[in-house]
């Protein structure tokens, strides 16, 4: 909760001060969607590759949260703790249009956490075995263990697994590190210094607390 933090460091990263969440913090993850153009394999890859659950289809010529007119055919994976990955397969929708930079398509994606690395390890043979490309192992910094590799639509997707068992508590160090960061941006931009490098420049200075 953001009481128990360091409340100096907090006002310092959420200025101008504004009013606090009064309690509403999501459950979970239901569900994240993403467009299809093939429902067919992508329904293969989830239920035999992923052995995700077919959770729950809709069908419907209009969409029901703004009213626009684009019939589809929506459904859903379900994971272990009940969460779900989505898709939308709508006729006639074009192909997506390329990204602008490569990191788009390397920063965005999915992670999907196993039991431990040994488990992370069999991920990586059993994708493999699929004939499907796969990236890593690789140990974030001591936080998680990862590979990576993509479905049928091009969605990247990560199976990972906690190595620091506190890895998603390191709420203070986040807000001190978003301190960080917005304060080099700016400093920069009034300084009329390219900003890439002088965030580089934070990043080497920060390495540091890895080694």
């Amino acid at each position: 909760m953001v009481e128990e933090l360091d409340m100096e460091v907090v006002n310092a990263v959420l200025a101008p001060q504004r009013a606090l969440n009064p309690g509403l913090t999501p459950l979970m993850l239901n569900h994240a969607a993403w467009v299809t153009h093939d429902v067919e394999a992508t329904a293969e890859f989830y239920t035999r590759v992923m052995g995700m659950e077919l959770a729950s289809t809709v069908y419907d010529d209009k969409v029901p949260s703004t009213g626009d007119a684009f019939p589809y055919f929506h459904i859903f994976f379900r994971m272990q703790d009940g969460s779900t990955i989505a898709f939308f397969e709508a006729p006639g929708l074009p192909d997506r249009p390329a990204v602008a930079h490569p990191a788009y398509d390397i920063f965005d994606h999915i992670a999907l956490q196993a039991t431990d690395k040994e488990e992370v390890d069999r991920w990586y043979d059993w994708l493999r075995a699929n004939d499907i490309d796969v990236v890593g192992p690789t140990d974030h910094k001591g936080l998680i263990y990862s590979i990576y590799f993509h479905d049928p639509n091009g969605l990247r997707l990560e199976i990972t697994t906690p190595l620091d068992t506190e890895w998603n508590r390191h709420t203070e160090q986040g807000f001190a590190d978003l301190k960080l960061w917005c304060d080099a941006k700016k400093k920069a931009q009034a300084e009329g210094r390219d900003v890439p490098e002088a965030l580089v420049e934070l990043i080497q200075q920060l390495r540091a607390r890895y080694d």
